[in-house]
């Protein structure tokens, strides 16, 4: 028993922790940071002041993790962010495809618990910076309520991902808060002061089916007259959790310390809401319905911006501007709310897209003033319009793995952030990040210490697309659709397509492409023809189009609306091809500085079928040699091998004159960076993508199984053997599980270490 006299006071207990990195916030990006540092050799502590991770993410706020995808309802083509993001992502569909948010906490929470070198602090807030001078932080306290201990941590470099800029605000970095006037960048977006300076917070809530009558009896501090929602005759009982995004409070007040404030108001206006629906008697499909869970915390969008040494700004997303130190990208809208929310009479949100995605640059990275401090999250250097798409958090996951490598370079390299951006040495944060499935626009993978460029390379086949069957449903050509096809230098192929059409007509086709090489925004015109159609079934077109490519890009061979023709599609599918439709014409009213084009998007499967075609000449752009290109994705072209059709037991061989001593070996398959893989709410046709490799063989030049794995689902495989393997070949044996899907690989590295 404990027994303790009489105290004039008594101190909490203290623990003392040094590590080589502390993260600050464990939302998306804090958590894909301090992993990211982690795996690349660090000792990190990541400190967050909540009981679970994830931040607007997790089950205590239930926001869907979404980036440059944008639920596949823009141009962004094969745009999902790769690394630690991608690969919770990923893990998040094949555990939990339906989209709970309690199970994906328990992945984030596995995840960073499976690092020996990670310290994690949770229920945990900072209180405090130290300073070794005015401009470098030595040491954070923190306390957690859950253990009534204070920790104290010291480490040469740190990286605030807390979304308020916690630590940034406690040590004195430069922040902004509000949107920047037209004047200061050009921005011809931004808002005015009628529109409001910041976004606010929002609370979900959730909804269940009990099957028999449920009543409701409304707290006290509900809402009492849903007429000051002027759009509340937009709620319904089938939509609950983040679909309601626009129930969203606070962009007036101060978005930090009014928190509690907005809150409250946001639980008003919930609680008010359900009371709409189940006793205004305007839903009696909602008698059989119970309220399952409402958020305790709002998730926030916007406080802090931290100032670093350059700020991303409207045109650079709009232009797609290159930078030479480019580490993450984005690709969700600028998308700026109306400060009073809910209860604005104007739409929830203004969205306006660029035509593909925009390069994130290092240098928005870290703070200008305080020396040894990383910026992650909603909080990195953006003017208020550009952080309308930074803000979202697999961006904010994206950017701040760079900064987890960044941490471990400047370790490694005795360098301050702000030296690491340094044009020659923020080339060795770009490879080291390409290396762990970064993608950057722009930029590929060039590593010199990769043994696969020093090998010949051959497969047992080469997919020589001629054909894809017509197995599949009819399309209407209701709308506009185009199948997009990878396209070589010189002639474009003639491409025959299926049709039924129901009255004489005349079929437009045309052939477009982008401005862009990278980009899949159909915006430049090719060619186009003309073809007369009788009524009848099961007709061949052909567009035969004139037109010689003088560097590889993607081809769009357009059907354009007409109702009275239907075409043939396949269940085929293939890495790096599919179909898109014309959805909608972004317009903007003004010269808002964002441009006039139009949307081609596809359907999630198990829609978005391929068209039936025969190509002459055959495609021939799924070469071996594509697997040691520097891309992991399709951009300009499919950058993967793809097998034939036909080849029941695809390999794939490297072979080098003298043997090899192999300690590693990186494979990486294609898991559809097109499909957004939303981590709630949404839902996903598959666990697995059906383009990925699920079963596969390394062996050596003696036949010797020396790696083997079965039941995969991540794209990115590392194979370190416990013993360096020697061999002057290695031999891949591929099965894929998917008769309607050839075998496909992105890329295959080897190293000696």
């Amino acid at each position: 028993m404990l027994k303790e006299s009489p105290a004039t006071s008594r101190q909490f207990r203290t623990v003392h922790l040094d590590c080589d990195l502390v993260v600050i916030g464990g939302g998306m990006a804090g958590t894909c940071c301090a992993i990211t540092a982690t795996r690349a050799g660090l000792r990190v502590t990541l400190i967050q002041d909540r009981p679970v991770l994830g931040g607007n993410a997790s089950s205590e706020v239930r926001l869907w993790v979404l980036g440059a995808t944008a639920h596949m309802s823009n141009n962004n083509r094969w745009a999902r962010e790769g690394g630690v993001i991608d690969e919770l992502l990923v893990e998040n569909t094949f555990r939990n495809r339906e989209g709970n948010p309690l199970l994906f906490d328990t992945i984030l929470l596995e995840k960073v618990i499976s690092e020996p070198n990670l310290t994690l602090l949770l229920n945990t807030a900072v209180i405090e910076a130290s300073k070794a001078d005015p401009d470098t932080i030595q040491a954070v306290r923190a306390f957690c309520s859950q253990n009534s201990t204070l920790y104290e941590v010291h480490a040469p470099l740190f990286c605030d991902a807390s979304g308020d800029g916690v630590l940034g605000f406690l040590a004195g970095a430069a922040f902004r808060m509000g949107a920047e006037a037209h004047d200061e960048f050009g921005e011809k977006f931004a808002p005015s002061a009628e529109y409001g300076e910041l976004l606010g917070h929002s609370i979900y809530f959730y909804s269940k089916d009990t099957g028999q009558p449920v009543k409701f009896v409304p707290p006290i501090y509900a809402l009492d007259d849903i007429h000051k929602i002027p759009r509340y005759r937009s709620f319904n009982a089938k939509e609950f959790g983040c679909r309601l995004w626009w129930i969203e409070y606070g962009g007036r007040l101060d978005t930090v310390h009014e928190t509690e404030t907005i809150k409250w108001e946001l639980w008003k206006v919930v609680y008010g809401v359900w009371n709409h629906i189940k006793n205004s008697g305007e839903f009696p499909e909602a008698e059989t319905l119970t309220l399952e869970w409402v958020g305790q915390i709002p998730g926030k969008r916007e406080s802090r911006r931290f100032e670093g040494d350059y700020m991303l700004r409207q045109q650079d997303l709009v232009e797609q501007r290159r930078f030479y130190d480019a580490v993450a990208f984005g690709g969700w809208s600028i998308d700026l709310h109306p400060a009073d929310g809910i209860f604005s009479e104007k739409p929830g949100c203004n969205q306006w897209h660029a035509r593909g995605i925009f390069g994130i640059p290092y240098r928005c990275l870290y703070s200008r003033n305080i020396r040894n401090l990383f910026l992650a999250g909603r909080i990195i250097s953006a003017s208020h319009v550009a952080f309308g798409s930074t803000r979202v958090m697999a961006t904010c996951a994206h950017a701040a793995q760079a900064v987890g490598m960044a941490a471990a370079i400047c370790k490694r390299e005795k360098l301050l952030p702000a030296q690491l951006a340094d044009a020659d040495r923020v080339r060795l944060l770009q490879r080291h990040l390409m290396r762990n499935g970064q993608h950057i626009p722009g930029f590929h993978l060039d590593d010199s210490q990769d043994l696969a460029r020093q090998a010949k390379i051959t497969a047992s086949s080469q997919l020589r697309l001629m054909t894809l069957a017509p197995d599949g449903p009819l399309l209407s050509l209701k709308s506009s659709w185009a199948q997009m096809l990878p396209l070589a230098v010189g002639a474009v192929p003639q491409a025959t397509f299926i049709v039924d059409v129901s009255a004489p007509t005349t079929l437009q086709l045309e052939l477009r492409t982008s401005d862009r090489p990278d980009n899949y925004t159909p915006d430049v015109l090719l060619a186009k023809q003309s073809v007369e159609l009788q009524a009848s079934q099961n007709q061949t077109v052909r567009a035969a189009f004139a037109v010689r490519l003088d560097q590889p890009r993607y081809g769009f061979f357009c059907l354009m609306k007409n109702e009275q023709v239907s075409v043939r599609c396949s269940e085929q599918r293939l890495t790096g091809v599919l179909s898109v439709a014309q959805r909608h014409t972004q317009k903007p009213a003004a010269d808002i500085g964002v441009e006039t084009f139009e949307f081609w998007c596809p359907q999630r499967r198990p829609n978005g079928h391929n068209f039936a075609f025969t190509l002459e000449p055959p495609l021939e752009v799924f070469a071996p040699a594509n697997v040691t290109n520097g891309l992991q994705r399709p951009t300009s072209g499919p950058n993967a091998w793809v097998a034939d059709w036909s080849d029941a037991q695809p390999s794939f061989t490297l072979q080098w004159d003298t043997p090899q001593s192999i300690a590693r070996l990186e494979l990486c398959f294609d898991t559809d960076y097109d499909h957004p893989m939303e981590s709630v709410l949404m839902g996903h046709p598959e666990a697995v993508m059906p383009f990925c490799v699920q079963r596969y063989q390394v062996l050596d030049d003696a036949g010797r199984i020396v790696a083997q794995r079965e039941n995969n689902h991540q794209p990115r495989n590392t194979i370190i053997f416990d013993t360096p393997v020697t061999t002057s070949q290695i031999v891949l044996q591929l099965r894929q599980s998917y008769t309607h899907v050839p075998a496909a690989l992105m890329e295959v590295r080897c190293y000696r270490e």
